[in-house]
């Protein structure tokens, strides 16, 4: 493989569709919080990429079938909005800094092509005190203001490391509007709880707010 290729499955039928992107990080709380996105929609599998920036390493099913890394695009509808959701097991390595500006730009491109104008990327962030909350990043103070009356917590310094944070800051460039949502992690293992908050917070968003009890 020379060069990152998509695979259309299907052609998906969408409408100003919301990017939401989950991958591996911190406590994988972004691709767990992405995984129950895809579960509770329903969501159709529409397109895969491959990249040769990916680890050199492929997954081995149950079966003993090897697949190449690769990101998952599926497409659901909730509450009248139309999403896409990315999804994937691996990120580029965090040593070569060029391979996650492609792969990060790959993305963007392709679903501009498909209509988005906003995306929510999710993601850890190795923060100990307050473990419930869910801190927020956006491309406008706006967008800020409005999570925060969501029940966010502004991520006030520091970095995102990743695609989480190079995805939208990208994708700004493009005119493309967005927020990140991290959840608070030790970062050492899977953190389902901070998922969970992460994933409340984004159905909220989408108008399917999670009702506790």
């Amino acid at each position: 493989m020379e060069k990152p290729f998509f695979r259309e499955i299907i052609t998906p039928n969408l409408e100003n569709p919301v990017f939401i992107q989950g991958l591996p990080g911190f406590g994988n709380v972004g691709r767990i919080a992405a995984n129950l996105l895809v579960n509770i929609s329903e969501a159709k599998l529409f397109a895969e990429f491959y990249s040769p920036f990916f680890p050199d390493y492929v997954t081995v099913s149950s079966e003993g079938i090897c697949n190449l890394p690769k990101y998952e695009f599926y497409s659901a509808t909730m509450e009248n909005t139309n999403i896409i959701i990315m999804t994937g097991e691996t990120q580029p390595s965090f040593d070569d800094v060029l391979a996650h500006y492609q792969v990060c730009s790959e993305i963007i491109e392709f679903i501009k092509k498909l209509g988005c104008n906003f995306m929510v990327t999710m993601g850890g962030v190795p923060i100990v005190d307050n473990r419930d909350n869910v801190y927020v990043a956006a491309t406008s103070s706006r967008l800020i203001r409005e999570f925060k009356e969501q029940g966010a917590t502004i991520y006030e310094k520091g970095k995102i490391v990743g695609a989480a944070g190079l995805t939208l800051a990208l994708a700004k460039q493009l005119d493309i509007e967005g927020v990140c949502l991290l959840g608070s992690t030790t970062g050492f293992k899977a953190d389902r709880g901070a998922s969970y908050q992460v994933f409340k917070l984004l159905m909220k968003f989408l108008g399917k707010e999670i009702k506790e009890g």
